[in-house]
């Protein structure tokens, strides 16, 4: 009992520094998208170069992380040896990196099509590096368990690139989307050094032979990785080069931005992995494990739902987070990207069947299939259809993963999803949504507004009556029983 207390605890503690992370940085973007018009394609830019760092990480990183955890709990390896090797390796390719970054700057910039601002793409390279690195001595902090170091150090580097960012962007009125950049990397260099503890006061060692057994454990979680974060940014480096009209950064920047508010619902995912994959792994043996599975199914859906109704709700009001009108263009993208969102969600919840049986490499054959999906999406429909085929790419792509997943897990692992009750809340939620869109152009703002509010706590009430039910909620239970 003690050890899932302590799971429990550490789960509350990353989760919310990760979540409230995301949600501070996530207010980076009205600020951005109020000071760099969308003609100027400022925002784009952001998107694009972005969505660069986040692949490179992943390839940087090359699996270690996870790898760290393996290795420096196994009984005949040196913990030490396992994090100085670790830490080199890391080290060594990220440094190695940016070398070769800043050598060919110009052909790689030109490339990019940031040839007249090679800075912007060296920098960010340098930022890359430095994060791919640290992403090690965090590692060590959850495996010393310190777990409230872990989480300051990350907000303290966020909070510090809101000030930055508002003090030239909005105090300063700056108007150069590569500050944005600038301050990243003066951020990273800052988290460097508050770190430096956890990578000095000891003697680093470089043991090959670990290195080399460590590699063959790390491959699958890399291509597993990159498979992943292509799902989530190829439509944005792909974007660039298949997009035939003049005004690319324009559109990329309106995607970027409008996909920002979408990005509730991966928040909401993120809070669910937190809470609940430590409970699944802890508890892969128990009775009734297989119910819990079924249940925690049901209930993300339903949530997940309720969160996108409220969204799309009251999307007339959250449009106004982008004070810039020039953005809310791109709006329509929304309940694509959202919808999107829930079949990672459930591709996520899914995901276990192959993990709790140590199949993994399903995981990358899954995410690998739903990425094809996605480029061939991308490439056929964007010169057409611009920035709408990107949005119906990422829901094509999760789509594919999460039905494969589904129907190959039943026959590996098979669990009784109560696919009658998702079915039924799906169809209500598609119901409501349609009535929203209807309503919306044949309505004055206020009372569109006030029949979505009642279609939501419409669908607020049927989930108290099937599956909340009053009766049985603590303290104020009693006044509903009959």
């Amino acid at each position: 009992m003690g050890k899932l207390q302590a799971i429990a605890k550490d789960t509350v503690i990353y989760g919310l520094s990760s979540i409230i992370g995301r949600f501070l940085n996530y207010l980076l973007m009205p600020l951005y998208t109020s000071q760099l018009s969308a003609a100027s394609g400022g925002y784009g830019v952001i998107t694009n170069m972005y969505a660069y760092v986040a692949l490179i990480l992943v390839i940087l990183t090359f699996g270690m992380e996870t790898t760290y955890f393996r290795f420096t709990n196994k009984t005949h390896t040196d913990s030490q040896t396992v994090y100085s090797t670790t830490l080199i390796a890391v080290g060594s390719v990220s440094a190695l990196f940016a070398a070769l970054v800043i050598i060919f700057i110009t052909p790689i910039s030109t490339l990019m099509g940031y040839g007249d601002h090679p800075q912007w793409v060296w920098v960010m390279a340098v930022t890359v590096a430095i994060d791919a690195f640290l992403c090690i001595p965090f590692a060590h902090l959850r495996q010393q368990k310190k777990a409230i170091k872990f989480a300051a150090l990350k907000l303290l580097n966020i909070i510090m690139s809101i000030i930055l960012n508002v003090i030239y962007f909005a105090w300063m009125d700056g108007k150069d989307v590569g500050y944005a950049f600038y301050i990243n990397l003066v951020c990273t260099v800052m988290l460097a050094l508050l770190l430096i503890t956890e990578y000095t006061g000891f003697r680093w060692r470089f043991d090959a032979k670990l290195m080399r057994t460590m590699l063959s454990y790390s491959w699958p979680i890399l291509v597993l990785g990159i498979a992943g974060i292509l799902n989530q940014t190829a439509d944005k480096m792909l974007f660039p080069y298949i997009y035939e009209g003049s005004d690319m950064l324009e559109q990329l920047g309106i995607y970027g931005a409008c996909s920002k508010i979408a990005m509730i619902m991966a928040m909401i995912t993120q809070a669910f992995r937190f809470a609940y994959e430590p409970i699944v792994f802890a508890g892969v043996k128990d009775k009734g494990q297989h119910e819990m599975y079924e249940q925690a199914m049901k209930y993300f859906i339903i949530f997940t739902l309720l969160a996108f109704l409220i969204v799309m709700g009251y999307l007339d009001i959250l449009k106004y987070i982008m004070r810039n009108q020039d953005y809310w263009v791109g709006l329509k993208v929304v309940p694509i990207v959202m919808a999107a969102e829930i079949m990672m969600g459930i591709y996520f919840n899914l995901s276990f069947w192959y993990k709790i049986i140590d199949k993994t490499i399903w995981g990358a054959w899954f995410s690998g299939l739903g990425c094809i999906v996605l480029l061939a999406v991308n490439l056929i429909f964007v010169p057409k259809y611009g920035y709408m085929a990107c949005a119906w790419g990422g829901f094509a792509g999760y789509g594919v993963a999460m039905v494969a997943s589904y129907f190959i897990g039943q026959k590996h692992y098979p669990l009784n999803y109560p696919l009658k009750d998702i079915a039924l809340y799906v169809m209500m939620a598609a119901l409501a949504f349609a009535v929203m869109m209807y309503l919306r152009d044949g309505l004055p703002l206020w009372l569109s507004l006030t029949a979505n509010t009642l279609l939501i706590l419409l669908f607020l009430a049927v989930i108290i009556k099937r599956d909340l039910p009053l009766s049985k909620l603590p303290v104020i239970g009693k006044y509903f029983k009959k």
